[in-house]
């Protein structure tokens, strides 16, 4: 009973580390739940000349063609004083949108706006390089970031600058909203996640005090403040959740702004879903070896505040407790099933159900918040709370992939979202020149995972002698449906 022991030890631990992550979900509902909407903090008196400090946005891209345009026209609409703001647009392009921006920039420039094109010869540090490059001569106090699909609305820098006047405060982060959520099951499930995290864990975090991170866009630095924190790295895949790290561990505060949103594009298309989220997971872990020691040792953090931040760091690994409990459910089907002498232990284990019951309870909240109360909606979330944590699970065998690179640090390219401006262009992510050819090689593991769950549900028919044991087949099922979404939409490529 060798084996039978290793997997009961290893399925027990994950169930463990999963029911971890859910008590602390429940704590930053409570906090989240408890947060006082703070909106009378000091700030800068804008219509008072003297006080308008010097804003930077920085418009980091590469090879955006079908965005360009948008972005810039919508950035040239930002109200502020345009004696204290200036624009650079990052362009690492290789593409012909090097030119066509150029010319573009060139038109803004004559009707009076402060904008530069700042190019590179390479691609150093990806992101994290093209930022650092441009704070060497960024004018402004402040620096204001926008990846290439966000559209802020023209009062932003009218409601995040003025939280600048505390001097503790190094970064203001604005809330996400999406362009294109109801445009497929994909997008659902992306603004389903997202919005759990812009609402949830964020408030969660920021009302008690707690680390949280800038998400790469859509909020302002101050330039003294990255400075202090050591500037732009780009040795992770989320140079974004170091920078804060770093800065939080210097003692900087972050304001974060739920009620001020930024509207941006949701990918629409598998594979860049798949690269963004293999990017966003591999960089937590990587973050988490870098930074996780140095969050435990610091002395100026509250306990709590150090476990919040663990946690936090540790996001993207819980994708392999969950992996690692789905694969093992079946042969834990059959011990089950085999060795009576184990019927306690199961009684026990059948108590960590609660930890999807805790999600349940705590993404109701997101999606009350976005959607509206009411039985309707609740019954709506029951459905979209089944989608969502089908498509999770079928996207934890990519995400396991990249957290094990991430933990032993295996360095890969940053490989960018393609985005497809689709209010413009209806269907032009059907011939998107970013998306990359060919269906990579775990997609083949996504469709042998599909088969295996749908052995799963066929074993709760034919194990044991009592008639079968259906507690795991609605767990099953939700895999067999979430690893066949995940693999025909990667080998299509379709929305």
């Amino acid at each position: 009973m060798i084996w039978e022991t290793i997997v009961i030890i290893i399925y027990s631990l994950a169930l463990l580390l999963i029911f971890f992550y859910a008590l602390a979900t429940l704590n930053l509902l409570v906090n989240y739940l408890k947060a006082k909407k703070n909106l009378t903090a000091p700030k800068f008196n804008l219509s008072n000349t003297e006080e308008v400090p010097f804003v930077t946005i920085q418009l980091p891209v590469y090879n955006e063609c079908y965005v360009m345009e948008r972005l810039l026209d919508n950035i040239s609409k930002i109200e502020y004083p345009r004696e204290k703001l200036e624009i650079q647009v990052l362009d690492d392009s290789t593409d012909e949108s090097l030119e066509s921006t150029a010319q573009h920039i060139q038109k803004l420039r004559e009707t009076g706006l402060d904008i530069h094109h700042i190019t590179r010869s390479n691609r150093d540090g990806y992101k994290a390089g093209a930022l650092k490059e441009g704070l060497k001569i960024a004018k402004g106090e402040f620096i204001a970031i926008f990846d290439a699909d966000f559209l802020p609305h023209e009062d932003w820098l009218l409601k995040t600058v003025p939280y600048f006047k505390d001097p503790e405060i190094g970064v203001v982060q604005t809330r996400w909203s999406h362009l294109n959520r109801d445009f497929s099951i994909l997008t659902k499930v992306q603004a389903f996640a997202l919005d759990a995290h812009f609402t949830l864990e964020q408030v969660g975090r920021n009302s008690q005090g707690h680390f949280i991170n800038f998400n790469g866009t859509a909020g302002i630095w101050r330039k003294a403040c990255i400075l202090d924190a050591g500037n732009w790295q780009g040795d992770t895949l989320t140079e974004d959740l170091d920078l804060s790290y770093r800065a939080q561990l210097k003692q900087w505060k972050f304001k974060y702004l739920e009620q001020v949103e930024t509207p941006a594009e949701l990918p629409v298309i598998m594979s860049a879903a798949r690269s963004q989220q293999f990017r966003w997971n591999k960089g937590g872990a990587e973050n988490f070896q870098k930074m996780g020691l140095k969050v435990l040792k610091n002395k100026h953090i509250p306990f709590k505040t150090k476990l919040h931040g663990i946690m936090h760091l540790l996001n993207s690994s819980m994708f392999l407790s969950i992996f690692v409990v789905a694969v093992l459910s079946i042969p834990m089907l059959y011990i089950k099933n085999e060795y009576e002498h184990l019927k306690a232990y199961f009684i026990v284990t059948s108590f960590f159900v609660i930890s999807t019951l805790i999600f349940f309870i705590c993404y109701w909240f997101p999606f009350k918040r976005i959607y509206g109360g009411g039985i309707l909606k609740f019954v709506e979330y029951i459905g979209m709370f089944f989608v969502f944590f089908s498509v999770a699970m079928g996207f934890s065998a990519q995400n396991t992939l990249a957290v094990i690179e991430g933990h032993f640090r295996k360095k890969s390219e940053f490989v960018r979202t393609p985005k497809f401006n689709l209010s413009t262009f209806r269907d032009n992510w059907r011939t998107n020149k970013y998306l990359r050819k060919g269906i990579p090689a775990n997609v083949f593991l996504e469709g042998l995972l599909m088969l295996y769950f749908g052995f799963g549900m066929y074993s709760a028919f034919i194990v044991g002698n009592q008639g079968g044991d259906f507690g795991l087949f609605p767990f099953h099922l939700m895999l067999f449906l979430g690893f066949g979404f995940v693999f025909f939409k990667s080998i299509t490529n379709h929305v």
